[in-house]
C-alpha cells in the first residue's frame, strides 16, 4: 500500500488466525476458481497453460497475454484499480491482490480455489504451501 506522504507497506492481509489452509487478500473481481497454481516471477521466461491460477508479484502491460489463459489471479500487491485488477474484471478471472509472499508461500503446480469474491485462498493441495 502507498500512501500519499509516500510511505509504502509491504505486507498484505493475513487469514484470521485458526484458518489453517487459507491465504486472505483483497478481493478484486468476482468468482471461484480452482486450479493449479502458476508462479511467474518473470512474464518474459514463462509460459501459462489454459486454466493455470497466475501467481506474481504485480503485472503490467506486458502480462496482459497471460490472462487469455489464466483461470484465476493472485498477485502480492495491488489493489482495486492496478493494472492485474483491472484486467481480471475485464476479462472475468477471478482476483485476488494484496497476498502477503503469495509467490514464496504458493508453489507451482500446487492446486488452490481462488474466491475473488471475497479475498479467501483455500489451499487444496496442503503439502506444498506454508
Amino acid at each position: 500500500m502507498l500512501l500519499s506522504d509516500g510511505r509504502a507497506f509491504y505486507q498484505g492481509l493475513t487469514a484470521p488466525e485458526g484458518e489453517e489452509g487459507t491465504l486472505k487478500g483483497s478481493p478484486v473481481s468476482p468468482g471461484i476458481v480452482e486450479g493449479v497454481v502458476r508462479v511467474v516471477l518473470d512474464p518474459h521466461s514463462a509460459n501459462l497453460l489454459p486454466g493455470e491460477i497466475l501467481v506474481c508479484p504485480g503485472t503490467d502491460p506486458a502480462w496482459t497475454p497471460f490472462f487469455l489463459a489464466a483461470g484465476g489471479l493472485v498477485m502480492e500487491l495491488g489493489g482495486m484499480m492496478t493494472h492485474g485488477a483491472i484486467v481480471a474484471r475485464e476479462y472475468g478471472i477471478p482476483a485476488v491482490v494484496s497476498v502477503h509472499q503469495a509467490t514464496t508461500r504458493l508453489q507451482t503446480g500446487q492446486r488452490i480455489q481462488v474466491d475473488g469474491s471475497t479475498g479467501r485462498i483455500t489451499l487444496k493441495d496442503m503439502g506444498a504451501a506454508s
